[in-house]
């Protein structure tokens, strides 16, 4: 059930998008005066559609290839190759008699309406939920670093107060774009020592393994108590409200060291001292094979107290444009890092095998939203891109045109527009592949 759950919000999310971001190049080419024949969500390769109908001369349908989506513009070479109507004279109607800088508002139709609906979607969330963030001064025991922070000279209690020299007003902040995708170093206070850390441009390759948690856990450093009990703790006598502050005569004092024990004494029996009221009582638990005790942390232990900033209807607009606009800008950034060999293809590139994950196995909206903005964002981005077949690859050409005072052959199009599908076609392969392996090796 989890898989359909994780598949139908994927689904759903990228067939919004797509429609939308077909329906920019349908009203930009309709505006001009330009036919389009086709518009279709997925591809009916080989003829082949679930689904269609006519409507004012244009067919709509849903295609059986769920790899996008299309519109069909009469008398322009794309994706469908049909270059039929092309031996012909120039029609009117056709795409190919506009002038250049109308065929470039229509190959920059559908780009606009994704970054349109980013900035949107953002924008209503903004209004519906305003900003919550946890401050960075109330962080009062430093954080948790994982694998990846320990490698990098973090450790357990640090208080990071700024970023290449400005304060951290955010908690959050530390494991954001600010801090993983630019040269950055971490100003660090260790007790009464004030010291910088660098993070490595290489990051990425890390975080693709082991994931943000361990970098610097969401979690801060914090003291702790048992809430509800269960399984050994339950059968070794610990109560609601119980201190735990030794395992075999080793100190314990926060959580992440409790933790570090368990993994330390898996498969063991240890001593547990605890604190409840005001006696010290000494109890024998069993660990499991998984480092775990068996009870849960009051709520209010887990997450300092956070702050939600409202705004106003007009006010979440440029608080929901910056939020769309840095994710934009943001895998900008991570494309140069792949180009640059500071990140790994198979580390960064992602399938909607990936995309799905990300949506999850149960339905939050606001999670659904946030990735649906997440990924109007990235469409596009991804459709700029100056490869022939993609929206980018036609905007170079037209540029190139508008240069030159000429159109480029129709014979040179119909090449790049072949080698751009074998690369869209390898990358897809790739990115699969990728993903699969990805969740074999989780497994």
């Amino acid at each position: 059930m989890s898989v359909l759950i994780m598949v139908g919000q994927l689904i759903l999310g990228l067939s919004i998008l797509v429609i939308l971001h077909e329906f920019g190049h349908f009203l930009a080419a309709r505006a001009f005066g330009i036919k389009v024949e086709k518009f279709y969500l997925f591809f009916d390769a080989w003829g082949v559609s679930l689904f269609k109908f006519n409507y004012k001369g244009v067919e709509y349908g849903i295609g059986w290839l769920p790899l996008g989506g299309y519109v069909k513009i009469a008398g322009m070479i794309d994706e469908s190759m049909d270059t039929d109507q092309l031996a012909g004279p120039p029609q009117p109607w056709e795409f190919r008699s506009k002038p250049a800088w109308q065929r470039l508002i229509v190959m920059l139709g559908g780009i606009i309406v994704n970054i349109i609906v980013g900035i949107f979607i953002f924008w209503v969330l903004t209004i519906r939920y305003g900003e919550t963030y946890t401050p960075n001064a109330n962080i009062k025991y430093g954080i948790v670093p994982g694998i990846i922070g320990q490698k990098m000279g973090l450790k357990a209690g640090d208080k990071i107060n700024s970023v290449n020299g400005k304060p951290i007003v955010r908690f959050e902040d530390l494991i954001s774009s600010k801090v993983l995708l630019d040269k950055t170093v971490l100003n660090v206070q260790r007790g009464d020592q004030n010291l910088d850390i660098k993070v490595p441009p290489t990051i990425l390759n890390d975080l693709s393994d082991y994931g943000i948690e361990e970098f610097i856990s969401r979690a801060p450093r914090g003291k702790f108590s048992v809430d509800s009990v269960f399984g050994a703790a339950k059968k070794a006598g610990l109560t609601k409200g119980d201190s735990i502050v030794g395992i075999n005569n080793t100190k314990i004092s926060f959580f992440d060291e409790f933790q570090s024990q368990l993994l330390a004494n898996k498969n063991k029996l240890v001593q547990l001292s605890v604190k409840r009221r005001d006696s010290l009582l000494t109890l024998s638990a069993q660990i499991d094979k998984n480092g775990k005790l068996g009870f849960s942390r009051p709520i209010k232990e887990i997450l300092p107290k956070d702050t939600t900033i409202k705004y106003g209807f007009i006010g979440s607009l440029p608080v929901g444009a910056t939020k769309a606009w840095s994710m934009f800008t943001d895998n900008a950034k991570g494309i140069v890092k792949i180009f640059t060999g500071e990140v790994k293809a198979r580390k960064a590139i992602s399938s909607p095998i990936g995309i799905a994950v990300m949506f999850g196995s149960h339905v939050d909206w606001i999670r659904f939203w946030s990735l649906v903005g997440f990924l109007s964002m990235v469409l596009a981005l991804t459709n700029l891109l100056p490869i022939p077949g993609l929206d980018g690859g036609h905007t170079v050409f037209l540029i190139i045109e508008m240069i030159k005072g000429k159109p480029l052959s129709d014979k040179f199009l119909e090449r790049a527009q072949i080698v751009g599908f074998v690369l869209l076609i390898s990358l897809m392969v790739f990115a699969f592949g990728n993903d699969i392996v990805k969740q074999v090796m989780k497994k």
